[in-house]
């Protein structure tokens, strides 16, 4: 036939959907190789058997048998599944030419058109017009729908080639000709498939007749696709002929495109499963943090409330290293876990916002407000110890100097007392001669001194044993029991001196000489001998101090005290030379005396004695000075060590909190550098540490030492604490922060740049750096990003339903009441009234987003379970991987519908439950 046909009695325009330019490709086709025509000629055939079969009949020749139009119009019924116009049964040209017309007319209606293809060639037997007419039909029924990455028809086809068989080795598809030709693009396309059905390892590219017929038989033995083409004529062609490739490989993909559809849901449902099951065991991990969080924190509230003082100071010394231990031990880990413990929460949250899951709501007593909460209890029963600590050793520190002190002076008293009673109830008086009397009368004169004298002590321990009372010492009873005595001791000796002194005055008259040396002896040996015992009680005084400046005084007082010995020296030897003359007299006037002294039981051995201890008390004295003074000196060193420290650390620390505050403004590169630079920079203030640390050994160093001040400086050991804690806290959440950002901007396809946008432009009107907006300030960033705001944004820094709803409808939403409801309930759950900028932003984000839902897993499950109400076990664990299989058959529910058969699974309630309330 001549290529220029000049009669086309049909000429049929479909419209404008040329979506292949047959017109163009039939042109060319006039000249059509015969070899070409060969192909086409038994690719087309079975083809078209391949569909007529169905109706139970088939061609043979398909020139001939397209001739009178029946076959022609079955065929068209069979692959569309309509019904044509009833057709001719006449057998003359006319009505032939009639059932052509209708085949013709019903390609037409289906958008093709048909070009120099007339209903009077098909019916003559024109070959090259009824292959074009056939290739029509093949391109609009098997292979237009074809879509694959939104190419259509041929390129389509080509794309889901390339990608089926692109992990092959040898197979390098780019054509519908030549890169068919070795047979392997048909292997690999069956094998990637099909793998049990061809050893592919065994193919080689050598062999292209063995790699032809063996895809070629088993595609119609095991995929029922017919036999289109010859291995012989493609090996023995140069070039194939295109449209018999295309459609035989047209035959493969339709073959295949169920398996395609499977695997597409299965994908979808293990990524639906693997999301619940990761956030299941984010749900466990935090349920069980928190109770272990809880209970660590209800065991140890009752230890740091009890305040019930211990007796002795080693307790209480052991009580401040425990709560030592407690704040360098136990807490800081504590500290972290309850920092972690918010992260994981915050991550989980923002995992289930991003795929569509119902937030996260932790058993009773286990939110983060609930942990937030025992946490406050537990600082607050905390706040106090350790000053209660450190108060009750102060207090026990004075009561164990105060109770030694009474202790000495109630020994002294005691001592002295010790006969006085018996002395003072003697009935000597009555026997005695006249000088006997006098000298008792003056010796009970010079007792009376020295009773005097003695009254300021038993007032000091009375006094003493008062304090101990007021400090509320643990040994008051015998304390009380003992002072007791001493004061009733003391008033039976004031009674019995009245009585005595009054029995002496009696006879006084009888008595009219006195020994007058004996008499000033003992007048001034008595306030001599307390002076020295004075001065021993004093010099074996002990004394507490807590500065040098102090321990200086005691230093100087003790100075001022060795001043006076030449003087004290002085009168010692006054009252021995008074001793000395008593002898002396004795001896010269033979006085029968019997050597001792009338009127005091004080001798000059006594009072050398005493003197020599008091000079041998003075230089200890000096020496436990000198010591406390050098313990002071140490003090000083251990204070001004720990405040040199701390005077660094603290302004490091807030200088580190003020640097992280500007690094979450501030905006430089992606959300992942400022994540690399954030944490560098934890690293570098966990490399801090280690001076943290020799803090902590200093400030134990001070505790150790009893040393309650530093005017050092203005930090104090719970200072650096507080800050550091802050600190790593901080830095936590601000990396969190981050990561958070990242999942948001991933999940919800935000671009760099428009987070870049966002940042900056919140940087912007943030111009006190403080990562907060006021409500002008929040407007006009709202405003520079595009957002039309109202009254009520520049009031509070929040847009109410109204302002909310017009800037809905100023970027393209347009909606009624139901639909804005609907907005409303999901960018206020709390019914407030007011919109913040995030329930905005995570609004439009997730009405954007191309998330799964409910449906999209349930369609997913319709198609595994082969378009059934239920799916079976067995197609679970055949469709998805062995963990997810058995997942999803765990939390399955028995299928109870009018269809059930045994062992039937309900997947659509199943996929309700993981978008809604359930215990999955």
């Amino acid at each position: 036939m001549d290529h220029h046909i000049q009669q086309q009695p049909h000429h049929y325009d479909g419209g404008e959907n040329d979506y292949m330019q047959q017109e163009d490709d039939w042109d060319r086709d006039m000249l059509l190789d015969p070899a070409w025509e060969k192909q086409q000629r038994k690719t087309f055939t079975a083809w078209c058997n391949s569909h007529l079969r169905k109706a139970g009949t088939q061609i043979e020749n398909i020139e001939e048998d397209f001739r009178d139009g029946l076959k022609l119009m079955l065929l068209l019924e069979v692959i569309s599944g309509e019904r044509l116009a009833k057709p001719e049964r006449g057998k003359m040209r006319v009505h032939k030419i009639s059932n052509v017309n209708k085949a013709l007319d019903f390609i037409a209606s289906k958008g093709v058109k048909l070009v120099s293809i007339g209903a009077e060639e098909i019916v003559d037997g024109n070959a090259k017009m009824t292959l074009g007419m056939i290739w029509t039909i093949i391109l609009r029924f098997a292979i237009q729908d074809i879509s694959v990455e939104e190419t259509s028809a041929k390129e389509g086809l080509l794309l889901w080639c390339q990608r089926k068989t692109a992990p092959y080795k040898n197979v390098n598809i780019q054509n519908f000709h030549i890169s068919w030709k070795d047979g392997l693009g048909f292997c690999a396309l069956i094998h990637r498939h099909r793998p049990e059905l061809i050893d592919y390892g065994k193919l080689r590219k050598d062999d292209p007749m063995t790699n032809l017929n063996t895809a070629f038989d088993v595609a119609e033995k095991y995929l029922d696709i017919p036999k289109m083409l010859d291995a012989e004529d493609i090996v023995g062609t140069a070039r194939p002929d295109e449209k018999a490739i295309m459609t035989y490989v047209s035959s493969f993909y339709h073959a295949f495109s169920g398996a395609q559809k499977a695997e597409t849901a299965a994908n979808r449902i293990c990524k639906v499963l693997a999301v619940n099951q990761e956030n299941e065991q984010l749900m466990e991990d935090y349920e069980k943090l928190a109770s272990d969080l809880l209970e660590w924190i209800r065991r140890t509230i009752p230890w740091l409330e009890n305040r019930v003082p211990e007796n002795t100071m080693q307790a209480m010394q052991q009580k401040l290293e425990d709560f030592r231990d407690y704040r360098r031990l136990h807490k800081p880990p504590k500290v972290q876990e309850k920092c972690q413990l918010e992260i994981n929460f915050n991550t989980l949250q923002t995992k289930l916002r991003l795929s569509n899951r119902p937030a996260f709501m932790p058993s009773e007593g286990k939110m983060v407000s609930d942990i937030s909460n025992a946490w406050g209890s537990l600082e607050g029963a905390e706040k106090g110890y350790e000053e209660w600590l450190l108060n009750e050793i102060r207090r026990l520190e004075r009561l164990d100097h105060l109770a030694e002190k009474f202790r000495q002076k109630a020994a002294i008293h005691e001592a002295w007392t010790d006969g006085k009673e018996e002395m003072l109830q003697q009935k000597d008086y009555e026997t005695a001669s006249l000088s006997d009397i006098k000298a008792l009368l003056k010796k009970h004169e010079a007792f009376e001194s020295d009773l005097a004298a003695h009254q300021d002590r038993v007032e000091q321990i009375a006094a003493i044993a008062q304090e101990l009372n007021e400090l509320e010492y643990y040994d008051s009873p015998s304390v009380n029991a003992r002072c007791q005595r001493i004061c009733d001791q003391w008033d039976s000796l004031g009674v019995l001196t009245q009585k005595r002194s009054e029995a002496l005055q009696r006879t006084e008259k009888l008595l009219e000489t006195i020994d007058q040396l004996y008499l000033e002896f003992a007048k001034r040996a008595a306030p001599f001998n307390n002076w020295m015992e004075g001065a021993m009680e004093d010099l074996q005084d002990t004394f507490i101090v807590h500065t040098i400046e102090e321990i200086q005084g005691l230093s100087t007082a003790h100075e001022q005290f060795k001043a006076t010995l030449p003087e004290a020296d002085k009168e010692r030897q006054a009252i021995l030379g008074i001793h000395n003359e008593i002898a002396k007299i004795v001896q010269t006037y033979h006085v029968n005396m019997a050597g001792t002294n009338p009127y005091t039981t004080i001798n000059s051995q006594e009072i050398n004695a005493k003197w020599d201890k008091v000079r041998q008390l003075v230089p200890q004295r000096d020496q436990a000075l000198i010591e406390e003074h050098a313990r002071q000196q140490n003090n000083e060193r251990l204070r001004r060590q720990f405040a040199n420290q701390a005077n660094v650390i603290g302004p490091w620390i807030q200088t580190k909190m003020q640097e992280i505050g500007r690094i979450s403004i501030e905006m430089h590169g992606t959300l992942e550098d400022q994540l690399t630079h954030l944490r560098q920079y934890e690293k570098s203030i966990v490399n801090y540490k280690p001076k943290i640390d020799q803090l902590e050994g200093d400030h134990q160093l001070i505790q150790e030492a009893l040393i309650f001040d530093n005017k050092h400086t203005n930090y104090t050991m719970e200072h650096i604490r507080v800050g550091w804690e802050q600190l790593l806290t901080t830095i936590a959440r601000t990396i969190n922060e981050i990561e958070n950002q990242i999942l948001t901007r991933d999940a919800k396809g935000i671009s760099q740049d428009q987070m870049n946008e966002f940042r900056a432009s919140f940087n912007h009107f943030d111009r006190d750096h403080s990562g907060r907006l006021g409500a002008e300030e929040f407007k006009a960033c709202l405003i520079s990003l595009g957002f039309d705001i109202g009254n009520d944004a520049q009031k509070t820094g929040m847009m109410d339903a109204e302002d909310f709803r017009a800037c809905l409808i100023s970027m393209g939403y347009n909606m009624g009441e139901a639909e804005f409801s609907r907005i409303m309930s999901i960018v206020d759950p709390n019914r407030l009234g007011v919109v913040t900028f995030q329930a905005f932003i995570d609004f439009m984000s997730r009405e954007t987003a191309d998330t799964d839902t409910a449906d999209q897993v349930m369609a997913s499950f319709k198609v595994l379970a082969g378009d059934k109400n239920y799916i079976l076990v067995d197609e679970l664990r055949r469709e998805l991987p062995p963990d997810q299989a058995e997942y999803c058959i765990a939390r399955m529910t028995p299928y109870t519908g009018p269809d059930a058969v045994p062992g039937a699974l309900d997947y659509m309630s199943f996929s309700t439950a993981l978008y809604g309330e359930s215990d999955l």
